[in-house]
């Protein structure tokens, strides 16, 4: 799926033992020896010291355009795995996709594999007719194959920004969802559409026919893989309750990626871009509590403190995306400087049949969103 070549001349190893101010300096004056052949893209969720040298950032949906419209020869991407096959799946032919460090990944995405999920659909074809009652639906946060799987069957990626419109599009096509691998926002999103909770079981793929009886297959309509975020497991009800209790006043927002009991107890629900946008947006001198990953939340309050503005981390435990971390100073130098000197490391190349599939559910996305 992805491939790194690796240039002798330049191993990590010399680079792993800098320290950062001198990793910063490398970075510098590689980017200004690169100019615009290359543009690094950020996620939100990317911790300050990287993003600070982005020269495009975004969520999920937002970066998954930013991939498709840039003319840069290189897209390096910091952010985790997923998000480095999009680019290479939606950028020209000609264009290099780079991910800093080929070990950020992300937990969720690893909780649906291929081989599950296609066990799935043969199980699910021997109580219903698969093909003509189910869409499949993969959360961006997902391996190029199973985008894949989807567009090859008639399926759709979304996004947290997206989802609902998406939701609406797929029950269009058919009466059921499979929805992979997050099941935190397939409830959600279902629930805004008033979709009852009874019908919209958690598939367990370690279990036969996902734990399900035939009678709850036939009675679903949105069929959840059991799949959750690490981070926004960890936002709890008693932190909204807490938080209440000591500031009547305060405002309340969680990304739907949180637990359907935090998500209800919020009063706002949205992806990372709407997050940012709501408080942004909001009235000065008011007080909030972010369920979502904390370098964003810390990013945000430094933002809009000036505007008297509150902004509080909703677990009272540390918690961040820890595979995003892994883009640090010395790989981000490691692999501009190699780049300024004519050499790639780290490319991520999704295979033509892969990427061909891919880009069809990806493109359904992005016209209906």
């Amino acid at each position: 799926m992805h491939t790194a070549i690796l240039s002798p001349a330049h191993g990590f190893d010399e680079f792993n033992q800098l320290d950062d101010a001198a990793a910063h300096a490398r970075i510098r004056a590689a980017r200004a020896r690169l100019g615009k052949r290359a543009a690094l893209l950020c996620h939100h969720y990317q911790r300050a010291d990287i993003y600070q040298y982005a020269d495009l950032t975004g969520d999920s949906l937002k970066l998954s355009r930013l991939a498709a419209q840039t003319d840069a020869e290189y897209i390096v991407f910091c952010g985790v795995h997923f998000m480095a096959e999009v680019a290479d799946i939606m950028s020209r032919p000609e264009q290099i996709a780079i991910l800093p460090d080929l070990a950020a990944g992300c937990s969720m995405a690893d909780m649906a594999n291929l081989a599950k999920v296609e066990r799935c659909w043969r199980e699910l074809a021997s109580v219903i007719d698969v093909g003509a009652e189910v869409t499949p639906v993969t959360y961006i946060n997902s391996a190029a194959d199973l985008k894949a799987f989807c567009g090859e069957r008639g399926g759709i990626v979304c996004t947290s920004s997206n989802a609902g419109k998406i939701a609406e599009w797929a029950f269009a096509q058919r009466p059921k969802v499979l929805f992979f691998p997050d099941q935190h926002l397939g409830r959600w999103t279902g629930a805004q559409m008033g979709i009852p909770l009874d019908e919209m079981p958690v598939w367990d793929p370690d279990l036969e026919l996902g734990g399900l009886s035939p009678e709850q297959i036939r009675r679903a309509r949105v069929l959840l893989w059991k799949g959750h975020c690490s981070v926004h497991q960890m936002f709890q009800p008693q932190h909204i309750a807490r938080f209440r209790a000591a500031h009547p006043d305060g405002i309340v927002i969680a990304h739907p990626e949180c637990s359907f009991e935090v998500c209800s107890a919020s009063d706002h629900v949205g992806s990372t871009e709407h997050i940012v946008r709501t408080i942004k947006e909001a009235a000065p001198g008011t007080r909030w509590l972010v369920g979502t990953e904390l370098n964003l939340v810390s990013r945000l309050a430094e933002e809009v403190k000036g505007e008297g503005k509150i902004v509080e981390f909703m677990s009272p435990i540390v918690c961040m995306c820890s595979t995003m971390q892994r883009i640090d100073p010395q790989h981000l130098a490691w692999t501009l400087e190699n780049l300024a000197e004519g050499r790639v490391v780290n490319r991520i190349r999704v295979s033509a049949r892969d990427a061909g599939n891919a880009r069809t559910a990806l493109e359904r996305m992005l016209a209906v969103s």
